[in-house]
């Protein structure tokens, strides 16, 4: 009985975890198409600092194979969900697959240490690969405040969403 209670939350954590990946990515390009490249950076402090976080523990579940699958999943139901988003929704599959990589080789690196020392380590990586590529692709210009404003938007919001996610963890 005892083991049959921890798989089932175990199973809706999980589950939790990619309804949340999967919203966050898509409200965040919702957002950005509405409100424009100012509100990539708010997005990046709530929304994408808090994927990034996500993106570990569904690393952690499922490894690096179903955090890409999830951000491309994420990409199509944002497109379906509004096919205006196109190339808002064309840049985050990019942007989110390319630190998903830069993270996974990060989060391995650190493998020894301490999940908050492996979720933010790679956040850094990840932060810095998906603000270079995200708004190059989204508003097809090199935007260098944007990009900057994102990185420190998006390490910040995952540091604060690492200790947050931690306590819900323990």
């Amino acid at each position: 009985m005892c083991n049959s209670i921890q798989h089932n939350t175990a199973t809706w954590s999980a589950k939790m975890n990619y309804l949340i990946y999967i919203s966050a990515i898509c409200i965040a390009n919702f957002l950005v198409f509405t409100f424009g490249p100012m509100m990539s950076i708010i997005n990046s402090f709530v929304l994408i600092g808090l994927d990034m976080v996500v993106r570990d523990s569904i690393h952690d579940k499922i490894g690096i194979g179903g955090a890409m699958f999830m951000s491309l999943l994420a990409g199509g139901i944002s497109y379906a969900i509004n096919p205006s988003t196109g190339m808002i929704a064309i840049a985050s599959v990019a942007a989110f697959t390319a630190a998903a990589i830069a993270d996974a080789v990060t989060y391995q690196v650190l493998s020894g240490k301490s999940w908050m020392r492996r979720v933010n380590g790679s956040n850094v990586s990840g932060s810095i690969v998906d603000s270079m590529v995200f708004p190059i692709i989204a508003f097809g210009a090199f935007m260098p405040a944007i990009i900057i404003w994102q990185i420190v938007a998006k390490m910040s919001g995952g540091l604060m969403w690492s200790f947050i996610i931690k306590r819900w963890r323990a």
